[in-house]
């Protein structure tokens, strides 16, 4: 049977039918966003670990900053930059081998007597971190820039639903209709999109990938006084880029402190905002909008 709508429905569209239809726009929205991150944010089978360089694991860490600050805990460990009192980076030696791209950008930036909070500025850097995160895409362990834009394409569906059921429910709070169902329907999505709304650049794989690391190199921490010497500079890259700052600070206060490098620990879970407390989410986030496609009612 037809519902009709009543001169005093809200937009003219009864409340029960206008729930109907936005529970099926909600599912539909969420059950699609579950399924493409599942698929999009999984990487690879098998991340290969032990081929994962520190600078590498930086990026999968904490981003550009952190792998570009591996890079120059390498070269400092190596004797090949140093600093000015003016707080410029100098070169002090010859480029090690084994250099990578971002080592030989970094390398060439401290050259040109570049301040270390500048080097994600640096063209050639831009370019090696560029280059560094294309082959993470390729092995499975970073995001595809091409899957975020989808990605975020969902999360704007879902704005556009909470903007479009946040209106439904003050006109209807306005004009005296009930809204309690409509009113729950939204936490659900709301609570649904927070636990998805963040956009990893890591996948699932990545996040695994410095999870592992992280766990096999404990002796690196700086609570652990590594003997950086002794592990050499892949060693110190590698503190850094599972640890943060800090264990620059560790290895080389002084240098640190006249690069004026921000001195920070990252947490021992390894999120950084992306990666495995997403993922986590993506998988709490299915009961409860299983619960939120379950509610029914007036929709105000």
């Amino acid at each position: 049977m037809r519902t009709l709508a009543a001169s005093g429905d809200t937009w003219g569209i009864p409340g029960p039918a206008f729930l109907r239809l936005y529970l099926a726009a909600a599912a539909l929205v969420v059950v699609g966003t579950l399924l493409y991150r599942a698929w999009a944010f999984a990487g690879s089978r098998d991340p290969g670990y032990d081929r994962i360089h520190p600078q590498q694991a930086a990026y999968l860490n904490a981003g550009d900053r952190l792998a570009v600050y591996t890079a120059l805990g390498w070269l400092r460990s190596a004797d090949a930059v140093g600093v000015a009192h003016d707080g410029v980076l100098t070169t002090t030696g010859r480029l090690p081998t084994g250099a990578t791209p971002l080592s030989r950008a970094v390398y060439h930036a401290a050259g040109n007597r570049t301040r270390a909070g500048d080097l994600i500025g640096d063209q050639r850097v831009a370019d090696a971190l560029d280059e560094l995160r294309r082959d993470l895409v390729r092995q499975g362990l970073a995001v595809d820039p091409a899957r975020r834009r989808i990605a975020r394409l969902f999360q704007l569906a879902c704005w556009a639903l909470l903007a479009v059921g946040g209106l439904r429910l003050v006109t209807g709070l306005s004009t005296g209709k009930p809204v309690g169902y409509l009113l729950v329907t939204i936490v659900g999505l709301g609570i649904c999109f927070a636990l998805t709304g963040r956009t990893p650049r890591r996948t699932r794989a990545g996040a695994t990938a410095v999870a592992s690391l992280r766990d096999r190199n404990r002796h690196l921490a700086p609570s652990m006084s590594p003997a950086y010497a002794t592990y050499g500079a892949a060693g110190a890259a590698m503190g850094i880029a599972l640890f943060g700052t800090a264990s620059l600070w560790a290895m080389d206060p002084a240098f640190a402190g006249q690069a004026q490098i921000q001195r920070n620990a990252l947490a021992g879970s390894g999120t950084t905002g992306e990666g495995a407390s997403s993922c986590g989410g993506c998988s709490s986030c299915g009961g409860g909008c299983g619960g939120c496609g379950g509610c029914g009612g007036c929709g105000g």
